[in-house]
This record gives structure tokens, sequence and C-alpha cells, in this order.
């Protein structure tokens, strides 16, 4: 039976000098035909105004500043704490400073839970995230759930949606009380796989899907790809990505494998785009040698120096109560 009662949506940005954009996410969030329960800005120490533009936009966010840069794997983990600290949330709607929701973004994806409700646990709904020139934007491509069974199928397509296995942080809308068993982003990845880890993390034994009328517009530079030329923070995809393979409860042990053989064939294209190869050839040496050596310390270890408030360095390490039944 579907939904009919309200559904608090909280919207959780994390932002980092980019003033201008991060006003037109927040004026694009006030426009919603669905209105947002709360809003949480979390402001990664940025240089410029983007501080000031969230705590006097109308929109009225609940506005955190850090004291440096905590990456967008930090930052939703500080947003999404404070988020279940102080505004109830039922749904949580991920998005980052450069994403400019269409007006319906959010009915969309409003109309897809209340229209799920009954089927088998709906944790994830993504939306269609397109770049300037209306192009479907492949950094933010959801990827599909691989090995439908028939139930699930079926129950994608009466609401013409897509099953998927993860997601990324530009316009997610995620279930609150799976996130409080699954666990919070992890705050050292920094960036790069943070998003992966998170959704295939809380989708392990959920469902997930892509929501195309849920359109939001994603303002990057240019219009491509994470095996794009990515210099320096091709570190970050390699250390990530061992880790996760290596510690996280993402995937499946049978999944290993598949997405093993994906990374090497992304990393594969992009050594053959770099322009500095010599560059990626160091990255790749030091990302294998610390994400074999080291582990992901905990979040309120690694966001004790970054200014968060006492009282949510509890929250940023949430985690399952029964770990190997996610």
């Amino acid at each position: 039976m579907p939904i009919t009662a309200p559904i608090r949506f909280v919207a959780v940005v994390v932002a980092y000098n980019r003033e201008e954009l991060l006003r037109e996410c927040l004026d694009a969030l006030a426009a919603q035909t669905v209105p947002l329960a709360g809003l949480v800005v979390v402001d990664n120490a940025s240089a410029d105004a983007s501080f000031d533009v969230a705590s006097s936009h109308p929109v009225g966010a609940d506005v955190l500043r850090l004291t440096r840069n905590a990456g967008g794997a930090g930052g939703f983990a500080v947003g999404m704490a404070r988020a279940f600290e102080a505004h109830r949330p039922d749904w949580i709607w991920i998005l980052d400073d450069d994403t400019i929701p269409t007006e319906t973004a959010l009915a969309e994806l409003d109309a897809v839970v209340r229209a799920d409700s009954g089927r088998p646990e709906l944790a994830l709904v993504a939306s269609r995230v397109v770049w300037t020139t209306g192009q479907d934007h492949p950094m933010n491509t959801p990827r599909r759930k691989p090995f439908l069974g028939k139930r699930e199928r079926a129950a994608a397509a009466a609401l013409g949606v897509l099953p998927v296995r993860s997601a990324s942080f530009v316009s997610s809308l995620v279930r609150a009380d799976a996130v409080r068993r699954s666990g919070m982003p992890i705050a050292e990845y920094f960036l790069w796989n943070d998003d992966f880890e998170f959704s295939a993390k809380l989708l392990r034994r959920r469902r997930g899907v892509f929501a195309p009328g849920s359109v939001v517009l994603h303002k990057t530079r240019l219009l491509g790809s994470t095996d794009n030329d990515p210099g320096e923070r091709f570190y970050l995809e390699v250390r990530n990505k061992v880790w996760l393979f290596r510690r996280s409860r993402a995937l499946a042990g049978w999944e290993k494998p598949i997405y093993v053989g994906a990374s090497l064939l992304r990393w594969g294209r992009t050594f053959r785009r770099s322009s500095d190869r010599k560059l990626l050839r160091d990255c790749l040496r030091r990302g294998l040698r610390d994400g074999f050596r080291s582990s992901p310390r905990p979040n309120a270890t690694v966001l004790a120096d970054a200014g968060v408030p006492a009282a949510l360095l509890a929250r940023v390490d949430a985690m399952p109560a029964k770990r190997g039944r996610e």
C-alpha cells in the first residue's frame, strides 16, 4: 500500500570554495515542490564566502563550519550525523554544492518512495544527473545491479525505475534507518570511492533504484568520467579501492573479483589517457603500498581536529550492531 503520511526529507550539502554554485544549489532546494523538513550544510573550511552564503540564505540551513577540509567523505559523515542529531530524518537527500536540482527533483524521489511501500526494503533512490548540455553525466551514473531476480525486476518495471548496486553522492536519497544499521561514509577516504563504498554497503542486502524522472544538474567544469586524467588524486583512487576490497563490508565475496577486474580495466584507460604517466605510476605504487599496509581509522579519530562539535563525534562512527548480517 502506498505511503500517505508525511515523510521527513532532510537534505545534506557539503560545500567547499564554490560560493556562487552553493547559492544556486540552495536557491533550488528552497524552490522544491516537496518541502524539506531540514537542511544541513557542512562548509569544509572554505576560503571564500561559502559559509556566509549558507548562513544568510533564506532557506534557513543548519550550517556547520569545519576548521579544515575533511573532503566529501568527512563532510557527509558530519552532515548526516547532524541530521540524525537535530532533524529526525526519515530520508536523507545527499547533494554536492555544485548540484542544482530541478524543482521537481525531490517530488520525483518522493513518488518512488511512496509507490514502493510494502515491497522488499528500499534504501536508496538516485536521481538522473545531467551536465550543462543536458547530457547524462558519466561521473555520476549509478552502477546497475547484476543478476536480478524476477520479483525485483518486475517491481522496478512497474515503477519505471532501474535497480542499482551503488550510486554517487550527487543526489541520492537514502533511508535514515538503513544508514543507522549500515554505517556512515568513511571519513579517511576523503574523496574517491567514498560514495561507492557507502552506497554499496547500504545496498548489500537492500534495494536501490535509479529514478530517471528526478533530474539534477551537476555543474562540473568539464564533462568527464572518473577514468579521465586524475593527476595526484589517482593515489586516493588506488588506496581507497584497495581498502574497499580488503576491509569494507560493501561487497560480497563473489562480487569482489568482478569489481577488481573492472577497476583494473579503468586504471588501464586512465594510464592510456594520461599526460603524466610517471605521476600515475608513483600514485599507483603509493596507493597499493598504503592500501595494503593500513586501514581506515575511525571517523571520530580522523575528524577530531576538524572542528566538529563534540556531541557529533560520537555519531560519526555509527555502525550496525551485527556487522556480519549486513
